[in-house]
């Protein structure tokens, strides 16, 4: 490109006459190709509708391109017929018109209008468009809608997103992602993920989650309504589906197989690893309204010879692994529970202190078979943040969190703001 390029809206030039350099009409611009770029998706071709056919011009034969004039060269040009390919993308095709994730405003939101500009001497996308305005503007009504503001004596807010911050819904798009969007897309809550999950379609729901690592992927699958949760499961691939289960909590694997078909749920822990399947079946085994049912076997616990310095150096070892850190279980030589220390009391205790001397020797717990009503009573009644689980001869079987026992006795959406 021989002419300085400022920045210009797609729906300015979609439809305008594209000239040789000897101001011969060739045609009216129909779409824009893009590539992945440098920073920004790039235009690599623009698609020329010339009578009743479709022709492609590469960008590089463009010598001017603004919203009043678009131009190319040289004059005695033959440019092909555009056919169509797979996996190309398209401006207006593929983006305009479509759902995107405002990765920084953690929404789903519809695209209105794209802004383009020069970007390392090519025309890039630089950000959408996904207000009023943009709509306005597409429709040929800014004009109506600059009177209106100014009999209102408001201006019409511009909502535009930077491309770093597009995450696409589209199959096909996810090349054009940049990698600020990707991380910050594995950044957001896990509610957030959700709540994004829950406004798209199946097909969607799957280009996302495949843009997310295993561990975040589950996380926001286990925030879903547990409907559309066995439906996402159900529907996806099954090596997906088993990934995903794996990198989750155990008692949050268990929660979403509880709700799959057997057969499904079944297909699925055959495909995991013996170890994180069988801390699953374990907790499968109990019934789903009771402590067994809602604990999780994930859960730290130390010898009572140790000192509290050895205790404070297990748990850095085990606590990325370990969801609930605030508490650690002691157990004798028959790895039955005798004591439990707070994460706080580590912190403050010389190393050298034998645990016995700090740990606490009436442990609150309830067995396997217990009622969430007597759990939830014990937790609130003592202040708790985890209750054990114990079997018949005094040996831990898992923690139930006090997120876990709130679970039965919220409402659904309540317990969504309460996770945000």
């Amino acid at each position: 490109m021989t002419e300085e390029l400022n920045e210009v809206n797609l729906s300015r030039v979609l439809g305008k006459t594209v000239i040789n350099d000897k101001g011969g009409k060739i045609g009216t611009l129909d779409d824009l190709v893009m590539i992945p770029g440098e920073g920004f998706p790039q235009v690599s071709h623009l698609i020329v509708r010339n009578r009743k056919q479709l022709i492609v011009i590469p960008w590089l034969a463009v010598t001017l391109f603004n919203r009043f004039v678009i131009s190319v060269g040289p004059s005695t040009a033959d440019f092909p017929r555009h056919e169509k390919s797979e996996g190309e993308i398209l401006l207006r095709r593929d983006i305009l018109d479509k759902q995107i994730v405002d990765v920084d405003g953690a929404k789903v939101v519809r695209v209105n209008d794209i802004k383009l500009g020069k970007y390392k001497e090519f025309l890039c996308i630089l950000s959408v468009d996904i207000g009023l305005a943009g709509l306005l503007r597409r429709m040929g009504y800014d004009g109506v809608g600059k009177k209106i503001a100014a009999l209102l004596e408001k201006e019409i807010p511009r909502q535009e997103i930077s491309w770093e911050y597009v995450q696409p819904l589209e199959m096909n798009l996810s090349r054009l992602t940049l990698t600020m969007a990707h991380d910050q897309l594995s950044e957001m809550h896990p509610a957030d993920l959700a709540t994004i999950i829950s406004t798209i379609s199946h097909l969607q729901i799957q280009t996302m989650l495949t843009s997310l690592d295993a561990e975040t992927a589950g996380e926001a699958i286990h925030e879903l309504e547990p409907k559309l949760r066995s439906r996402v499961i159900s529907e996806m691939d099954s090596e997906l589906a088993s990934d995903i289960l794996e990198e989750m909590e155990p008692d949050e694997a268990a929660d979403v197989l509880g709700d799959l078909p057997r057969e499904k749920a079944q297909e699925l822990l055959g495909l995991m690893d013996d170890e994180d399947a069988g801390d699953i079946k374990e907790l499968l085994e109990h019934e789903e309204d009771s402590a067994g049912g809602l604990m999780n076997n994930w859960f730290l616990t130390i010898p009572q010879t140790f000192t509290a310095g050895e205790a404070f150096e297990e748990v850095r070892k085990n606590a990325h692994e370990i969801e609930m850190v605030y508490y650690v279980y002691v157990l004798d030589d028959a790895q039955r529970l005798v004591g439990v220390l707070s994460l706080r009391e580590l912190l403050i205790t010389p190393p050298e202190t034998p645990v016995t001397e700090i740990m606490v020797d009436y442990v609150k717990s309830v067995t396997a078979d217990a009622e969430p009503e007597e759990v939830l009573e014990i937790i609130a009644k003592y202040n708790l943040i985890a209750v054990p689980v114990l079997d018949e001869e005094e040996k831990v079987l898992g923690i139930v969190t006090v997120d876990d026992i709130l679970e039965p006795f919220l409402p659904y959406a309540l317990k969504r703001k309460l996770r945000r």
